[in-house]
């Protein structure tokens, strides 16, 4: 495999960073060879011994010589421990033993009827445990019968003898319960039993024949364990008796229906019997959706009859009841997969339909009586729904405009009206909508929206721009967005750049060149950058030093635009290091005094990579390309052999090879296979992996937000608060010179433009009291005085 076009950052002392982006030459598999492995044993080599029909084993006895001058005998001739023995005579030396050890040379032959006799035992057993007798067999007899017949080659006969066997007693069970009981808890209670004694059973059968599951078995791929034989044939039974199947789902059902009309049931008999569906596979598809059907039925008619007979503070009282219950169920007996399509589902059937009732009945009643609990019931506050909130705020907004130049006649009252309780919708969960709107406009601007025109892009950026007006935090909006932005313009991920620079040009006419400096001064490095990366093409350095089959470019990034960027260490392959310092070189030379500091993080590459099933383009990242590479000279690494050899950071390389071998992309297989990287996993070159396309993105795992990334950005932000704060006590106390602690506080809300707590106020003014910069008045603590 090899590697066209990475980018990596560095930064300066003297404030620059730098982005690279390179070309390698061809990666190719490695062909399969020997490879030998030294290991480090203090006892020397361990082989194999050759093939004799004799073993001999030489057993040295060491002998002691006791030193006159000491009570402890020194060990001669021998490595290891001296030990704190003494003895009045030396052991004179002991003559070398010999073990000898003859292999049989002929096999024992077998009882007559060993396999039917074998058998017999084994069935008689497995027949009194199904119909729960005694068996007069002891289960290690039982046990040793199972090693007998699968070391004897007989694993594959007894396998279908005992799948024969189970499968008549498991039919038997089920068809036991066709045309039981009328009542529906007690057949429930029938089917919970039949299920456990199964379970039982099975697991009683497999402890008998686990020697059979561990060799047979695991040798034989489309062959089934004993457990999961068991159960495909308790699935295909429960479909053949398909009364049985139908009576449990329906049982089910009324269960759960007389639970939401008020009545007590045993959620224990739900559990035993949903988890039962869950491990026969059939859950989704024989339970789920009938489920679903039932809810949307039962709430569609609760919807309407109580839409009727309450008002709305009641309704959305109970709305808000039986969204709890309904997620009470699915912790309680529910598969945990269920909770979004059951959430979703009544909230269609009790919300969605009546939205505008709700509205025409009691949004005035709601806002005149200022009843705020009530109003909480909506779009801010349902974290759940995090990721449509900005659209469902735009669709909102949408809505009141139409309301209010349609109905309204443009009142310029009513308008202000809207325009308060908007913002205080808006904010009502502090930092999390400014962080959403950031996030949503990096959706919008980011490649990918290839169906979106031009002006509608710039219509959405306009949407926007009218909730964005309403957030008080801005700084938080303004950290997210820079982040956003920065990845999209390094990584080449921006969808238009006269869009991206029409939001710029947009959030300064609304907030200052003050806010936006920084988001400009990032474009001016891209434009610098490119005229850097012309000009070192044309040097003497890159025409002369460079190696072939690579081509690079550098992003040169100023420290103080950018968001700060942790320094990540990768061992880079020697080509990217050459290159690296021969730029580095060409541009010290030109621009003196600086000192580059590369950014590993955000380094992009285009490898050139040979499959068996053809060429392909992989546009990776530095770290995907550092680990690929390695496969150029081996066919199968372990984990901690790709550690060592690329120094990347443990919680980095193990989404890096997440990335290569457990997305939609495998480039790599992983051994055992799994969604996690363990600490004793291996990775192989996927010598069948195939792809449509020639250029292949492989999980752009640098677009994505780490969790990391954003609890930094956030306490960043929190930083850069506290800085302002202390900066406007300080101006105003410089200014005022003495200031109860009332007044002070009042100033602060006026100046600050972010929200901020009392508490949070105070704590500020005691720290600057603490650096004296303030201090209290001696006759009145609530008074401060500035110390000049």
């Amino acid at each position: 495999m090899s590697h066209p076009n990475p980018n990596n950052s560095t930064n300066n002392h003297s404030n620059k960073r730098s982005s690279a982006s390179h070309n390698f030459p061809a990666m190719k598999k490695a062909k399969s060879q020997a490879v030998a492995s030294s290991l480090d044993n203090k006892n020397g080599l361990h082989h194999q011994p050759p093939p004799h029909h004799h073993i001999h084993f030489d057993t040295d006895l060491a002998s002691i010589e006791e030193d006159p001058n000491s009570n402890h005998p020194i060990p001669v001739g021998s490595s290891g421990v001296t030990s704190n023995l003494s003895r009045k005579k030396a052991t004179p030396p002991q003559p070398a033993k010999k073990l000898v050890i003859k292999l049989l040379k002929a096999k024992p032959t077998l009882p007559t009827n060993f396999e039917e006799n074998t058998w017999a035992t084994l069935k008689s057993a497995i027949s009194a445990i199904f119909l729960k007798q005694p068996d007069p067999c002891d289960l290690e007899k039982l046990y040793q019968a199972v090693n007998d017949l699968c070391l004897h080659k007989m694993g594959g006969s007894l396998y279908q003898r005992i799948e024969k066997e189970c499968e008549a007693h498991i039919s038997a069970a089920l068809q036991s319960l066709v045309g039981q009981s009328e009542d529906l808890v007690v057949f429930l209670s029938l089917v919970e039993k039949c299920w456990q004694d199964f379970c039982d059973q099975m697991l009683m059968i497999r402890g008998i024949a686990l020697y059979l599951d561990r060799t047979y078995v695991k040798q034989a791929p489309s062959t089934r364990s004993l457990w999961d034989m068991g159960l495909q044939l308790f699935r295909k039974h429960l479909a053949l008796a398909g009364e049985v199947e139908h009576k449990t789902v329906f049982g089910l059902l009324k269960m759960i229906e007389s639970e939401r009309l008020g009545e007590a049931v045993d959620r224990t008999l739900l559990n035993h019997l949903l988890k039962m569906f869950t491990a026969l596979g059939i859950y989704s598809e024989s339970f789920e959706k009938p489920f679903l059907e039932r809810t949307s039925e039962f709430y569609a008619a609760e919807g309407v009859k109580y839409m009727q007979q309450s008002d709305v503070p009641d309704y959305l009282k109970h709305v808000e009841i039986r969204l709890h219950e309904e997620h009470e169920r699915c912790v309680l007996y529910l598969d945990a997969n269920t909770r979004k399509p059951l959430v979703a589902t009544a909230e269609r059937q009790l919300l969605e339909r009546h939205i505008s009732a709700i509205l025409d009945k009691g949004f005035v009643m709601l806002m005149d009586g200022n009843r705020i609990e009530d109003l909480q019931r909506g779009i801010v506050m349902d974290e759940e729904k995090d990721k449509d909130m900005v659209s469902c705020l735009l669709e909102f907004k949408a809505s009141l405009d139409t309301i209010w130049e349609e109905s309204f006649a443009k009142n310029e009252a009513f308008c202000n009206t809207i325009k308060d309780a908007f913002e205080h919708l808006v904010n009502f969960r502090q930092n999390r909508p400014a962080e959403l709107i950031a996030k949503f406009l990096d959706e919008r601007l980011r490649a990918g929206n290839k169906g979106t025109s031009e002006e509608e892009l710039e219509g959405t950026l306009d949407k926007v721009l009218v909730l964005f007006r309403f957030i008080q935090g801005k700084d938080v909006f303004e950290a997210f967005y820079k982040k956003d932005l920065a990845k999209r313009l390094l990584l080449g991920k921006t969808a238009s750049i006269d869009a991206e620079k029409s939001m710029i040009s947009k959030l300064k006419t609304e907030c200052g060149s003050q806010f936006t400096n920084k988001l400009e001064g990032m474009f001016k490095d891209i434009e610098l950058s490119k005229e850097i990366n012309e000009s070192f093409k044309q040097s003497s350095q890159a025409r002369t030093k460079l190696p072939s089959g690579i081509e690079m470019s550098v992003h040169v990034l100023t420290t103080g635009y950018w968001p700060t960027y942790p320094p990540m260490d990768v061992r880079l392959p020697h080509e990217l290091n050459v290159y690296q310092d021969i730029f580095k070189e060409f541009y010290l030379s030109k621009y003196s005094g600086r000192r580059l500091m590369w950014q590993n993080s955000l380094g992009h590459c285009v490898l050139k990579a040979e499959f068996p099933k053809g060429k392909k383009e992989l546009a990776v990242s530095l770290f995907q390309t550092v680990v690929l590479m390695l496969f150029n000279d081996a066919q199968k690494l372990s984990f901690q052999d790709i550690k060592d050899s690329t120094s990347i950071e443990d919680k980095e390389l193990r989404r890096t090879l997440q990335s290569l071998a457990c997305g939609k992309v495998r480039v790599l297989q992983k051994l055992p296979k799994g969604r996690e990287v363990e600490d004793d996993d291996s990775f192989e070159f996927n010598e069948g992996f195939t792809a449509p396309l020639y250029r292949i993105k492989v999980n752009a795992i640098q677009m994505k937000e780490t969790v990391e990334e954003n609890t930094s950005t956030t306490e960043r932000v929190f930083q850069d608060r506290q800085y302002q704060v202390d900066a406007a006590i300080v101006r105003i106390m410089k200014t005022r010179k003495v200031l109860s602690h009332t007044l002070l506080i009042t100033e602060l809300f006026q100046q600050l433009k972010f929200p901020i707590k009392p508490a949070d106020l105070k704590k500020r003014i005691e720290s600057l009291i603490d650096r004296e910069y303030l201090e209290r008045d001696k006759n009145n603590p609530q008074i401060y005085n500035y110390l000049a």
